[in-house]
């Protein structure tokens, strides 16, 4: 994955080929906010520019920056995998949610 983090906010980075430059995009926000660079330091530097009008801007209209998370979200499976699933939470004695949970956690863990 290419992440790059600065005080807490993530962004996704991919090369841009058309412009010859990386081009960052902030995850997790309740708008949109991008930025440029042709070096990962310019790319760091941009990043904090851009996130800091971002959040200025949230602050001036009284909006939250970052998305509101329930905590709550449907996933889809095929049967067979729910089948297994469950087999395996049962066998460990946990619930097909905790078992989701560790898994989920460990795919997202820095």
């Amino acid at each position: 994955m290419n992440v790059m983090t600065v005080d807490g906010y993530s962004a996704r980075i991919e090369y841009d080929s058309d412009i010859d430059m990386f081009r960052g995009e902030i995850l997790g926000l309740t708008g949109g906010a991008d930025f440029y660079g042709k070096t990962p330091k310019e790319l760091k530097a941009e990043f904090k520019k851009s996130l800091a009008v971002f959040l200025e801007v949230c602050a001036e209209k009284g909006i939250e920056p970052k998305r509101n998370y329930s905590g709550k979200f449907n996933l889809r499976i095929p049967p067979e995998l729910h089948e297994r699933l469950a087999i395996a939470a049962q066998a460990e004695g946990k619930s097909i949610n905790t078992l989701a949970q560790e898994a989920l956690a460990h795919h997202v863990a820095a």
